[in-house]
């Protein structure tokens, strides 16, 4: 589609949104202003009637105008079909000539291919032969390594057992005195033990020596008052006495 074509189209359409919504409005105020009337469904009728006229001509312009846009894009469709029929006409020589050159490259591969399997089948007796003797001589290789490990294997056992008995011993020596130690912590722990439990007692004991300092104190002070007591209230008796 032409751009000339396609901004006057939209220009056309966006023509046609304003007036709708400018009719739209205009019918809204009308309907709002026939409430302040005395015959008020006369007066949304007759403002119903206006605002169809219109709605009838912008109906009449859009599909206008839809026909006017569907028609140039059947063109512009029928313009691009006929150009890629141009083109695929321009390309079909060379299109034709790809296809042979890539059926003769594979006509060729395959001939490879069929060379390939013969020289493979031809050579299929010495490729034989040949795993043969490279097994035979891997064979040979395994028997002497075996022989070679069985003379080590001796020595190596020797040694083995010499270093197990190494660790076993070293693992005594190391329990031992593992259990040594837990024993010493142990009565240590034990010690400790014994010592905090003398504290606390002792603790407990002074803390109910004082509690019962304290008791001792609060009595004799409360005696010591009462007492006290006792003399103001005499002397008191004494001075009413002698008025």
């Amino acid at each position: 589609m032409q751009a000339g074509l396609q901004a006057d189209f939209e220009a056309r359409q966006k023509e046609l949104d304003r007036r709708t919504a400018e009719n739209n409005y205009r019918y809204g105020v009308a309907q709002h202003d026939c409430y302040s009337t005395f015959f008020v469904n006369h007066c949304i009728g007759k403002a119903r009637d206006r605002m169809r006229v219109v709605q009838a001509d912008i109906r009449s312009q859009q599909l206008k105008l839809d026909d006017e846009q569907r028609a140039e894009r059947a063109r512009a469709r029928d313009q691009q079909a006929a150009l890629q029929r141009a083109q695929d006409a321009a390309d079909a020589p060379q299109r034709a000539a790809n296809e042979a050159r890539n059926a003769a490259a594979f006509e060729q591969k395959q001939q490879q291919h069929a060379l390939d399997v013969q020289q493979r089948a031809a050579e299929a007796p010495q490729r034989a032969a040949n795993e043969q003797a490279y097994a035979q001589k891997q064979q040979q290789h395994a028997l002497a390594e075996a022989q070679r490990a069985g003379e080590q294997s001796q020595k190596q056992r020797a040694a083995n057992q010499a270093a197990y008995d190494q660790k076993q011993s070293d693992f005594q020596k190391k329990l031992n005195e593992a259990r040594q130690q837990g024993a010493q912590k142990a009565q240590e722990r034990t010690q400790k033990a014994e010592r905090f439990q003398q504290k606390q007692s002792d603790a407990a004991k002074h803390k109910a020596d004082v509690e019962e300092r304290q008791k001792q104190a609060a009595a004799k002070a409360q005696q010591k008052q009462q007492q006290e007591q006792q003399q103001l209230q005499q002397q008191k008796q004494m001075q009413q006495q002698d008025q």
